[in-house]
């Protein structure tokens, strides 16, 4: 869906949180250490800053902002949180390259019909600093990065899990059904007390009989959750039902689009769920192409004219009657399908970048395309073959592994967040 700039703006500030850098006079008067996160430390001017900023996405959203402390709270827990884990990025040497962040900006720009220039010069006229744009998104993408990494260790599935789900009822019924969810959690401290469950219980009927009365569940997902994704209205975005802990699976049996379930205990704290939409529907048929490809990037001795120059020339090659394979084991950049004399096997959508996906499934079959360009280089495919396939019982695996991973990775996240708080110095001075 195309949306307007000014909307897109607004939709993206709900994850990046733009640092804005306060006027020499302000920092001396209002600058001083509030949180020490580790070997970290969090100011006062930052923590002011991304309140403002947090207030403008929340209002852009029409969404209530809630009281001062309430929100203070959310975004000094948000900050901590974000410390702990760039602390990690940093000790475990992980990194965003300038390409992995170029690549998340194109198809941010991409997804609402306009060029990484245009979404440069969107940003510009809502007032934001582009470079300072630029390094918030790639500090969400590292802290993405630092849950894959550190939770996905943690995490194995068997073969008999996978059978297991399979054979089970709600993936019969539920394995095409997808739900847009937003939550509202009421943790619980690790090593929690009777007294910590019981206050939690009390706070999470409390939260409950407010949506019942009418409260708006975005407005209290900013206010109550303690979730990471409060600030966000507590969207949890589109969720198949098998991707979810079981009891929070059973929780939204049967909710129809704007119904919330009962408060539901997990090993983290009290959730509320609310169902706000609902899709399904079935696609076993895949069409596939039997396909193989010449890759030719630019380097130290061959620029990007003369890359080009020589896939102009391979292609008149090919033309005269040269064999593929030929071509593509003594020139392909590709190591993986060079040494096979170019071949990709069997592709089908959502595999490849989204020029090289164009071209393979224009091409006829039995012909070779012109050259064209990807971010990988420049390419020229052979088509060699076409079918349709029954991929049922391949999607249905995926889909149960898949499954199963979010189920897990959801689970272990929350656990591995509150292991690490736990860990971690952490001094407040408010």
């Amino acid at each position: 869906m195309i949306i307007s700039k000014k909307r897109l703006i607004q939709s993206l500030m709900t994850c990046l949180l733009t640092v804005v850098i306060a006027s020499p006079s302000v920092a001396q008067q209002l600058d001083r250490i509030i949180a020490v996160v580790n070997e970290d430390i969090i100011m006062q001017s930052e923590l002011d800053l991304r309140m403002a900023l947090v207030t403008d996405q929340i209002r852009a959203q029409g969404v209530q902002v809630p009281p001062q402390e309430v929100l203070r709270q959310q975004v000094l827990d948000r900050l901590i949180m974000d410390s702990l884990q760039l602390q990690i990025a940093e000790m475990q040497g992980l990194r965003i390259s300038d390409r992995q962040l170029n690549d998340t900006l194109e198809n941010i720009a991409a997804q609402n019909g306009m060029t990484l220039a245009e979404f440069r010069d969107a940003l510009i006229a809502e007032g934001q600093d582009f470079a300072q744009a630029r390094e918030q998104i790639r500090r969400e993408l590292l802290v993405s990065q630092v849950q894959q990494s550190n939770v996905n260790r943690r995490i194995q599935i068997t073969d008999q899990e996978v059978r297991n789900f399979l054979n089970s009822d709600v993936a019969r019924q539920q394995s095409q059904a997808e739900f847009l969810l937003s939550n509202i959690l009421i943790a619980l401290p690790s090593q929690a007390s009777p007294q910590d469950i019981q206050e939690a219980e009390q706070r999470a009927q409390q939260v409950y009989d407010q949506l019942t009365q009418g409260a708006v569940f975005a407005d209290l997902a900013v206010s109550a959750s303690n979730a990471p994704n409060a600030l966000n209205g507590g969207d949890l975005g589109w969720r198949n039902q098998n991707e979810l802990p079981q009891n929070l699976a059973a929780g939204i049996s049967g909710l129809q689009p704007g119904q919330f379930s009962r408060p539901i205990r997990t090993p983290g704290g009290y959730h509320i769920i609310q169902v706000r939409d609902r899709r399904g529907g079935e696609a076993t048929l895949v069409e596939q192409v039997l396909v193989s490809h010449i890759l030719l990037t630019p380097n130290e001795i061959r620029s990007p004219q003369q890359t080009r120059a020589l896939a102009v020339d391979l292609r008149e090659r090919l033309r005269q009657g040269q064999p593929f394979e030929n071509l593509a084991r003594r020139y392909s950049d590709d190591p993986g399908s060079g040494s096979q004399g170019g071949s990709l096997d069997w592709a089908q959508s959502g595999q490849m970048v989204p020029e090289f996906e164009q071209v393979m499934f224009n091409t006829p079959v039995g012909e070779y395309s012109e050259p064209f360009e990807s971010r990988f280089g420049w390419h020229v495919l052979w088509v060699r073959d076409r079918r349709t396939q029954d991929m049922t019982n391949e999607m249905m695996e995926n889909m149960a592994r898949n499954a199963i991973g979010q189920r897990k990775f959801s689970e272990e996240l929350d656990n591995w967040l509150r292991e690490l708080r736990s860990q971690s110095y952490i001094e407040i001075r408010l």
